[in-house]
């Protein structure tokens, strides 16, 4: 896989089947190694070891259910109270991040509610503020470390 704009991180891999797997720490599992997967492992990486996010308030892929459609989100980092503080969309690092990347996750959003969105396809990264009420984003440099 292509180095990503993420630090380096320790992954587990494992061979299975002629198929390369990576360990995902929150599934607890060993899964396949795509190019969305790859920036969905950094990104988890990186909330935990950089950012400070517990493994418990974080979840990966999962469904949601938008408009009678059932879609999946990559990455959702919860508050306590069970609210949504972060959503993430990962991209192949191949796939460009166009306005129509930026509307798929505001739709889910419209459903989640998070305070923040990131999209990154692993060499670019978005990370936005949600304001709710008025149902806009600002762009900020990173998101904010976890705090209790």
């Amino acid at each position: 896989m292509q180095p990503l704009n993420f630090p380096a991180y320790d992954f587990r891999f494992k061979n299975s089947e002629n198929k390369v797997q990576i360990f995902d720490v929150i599934r607890k599992k060993f899964v396949v190694l795509q190019p969305e997967e790859w920036v969905r492992q950094h990104v988890v990486h990186h909330l935990i070891s950089d950012k400070k996010y517990p493994h418990s308030l974080i979840n990966v892929e999962k469904q949601v259910k938008l408009n009678e459609m059932v879609k999946r989100y990559d990455v959702v980092v919860y508050n306590s109270d069970g609210s949504i503080e972060i959503l993430v969309e990962c991209k192949a690092p191949e796939i460009k991040i166009t306005q129509t990347v930026f509307d798929q996750i505001a739709r889910y959003n419209m459903q989640l509610k998070a305070n923040y969105l990131i999209v990154t396809n692993g060499q670019d990264h978005y990370y936005c503020k949600m304001d709710l009420q008025e149902e806009k984003y600002t762009f900020l440099q990173h998101i904010p470390d976890f705090s209790r």
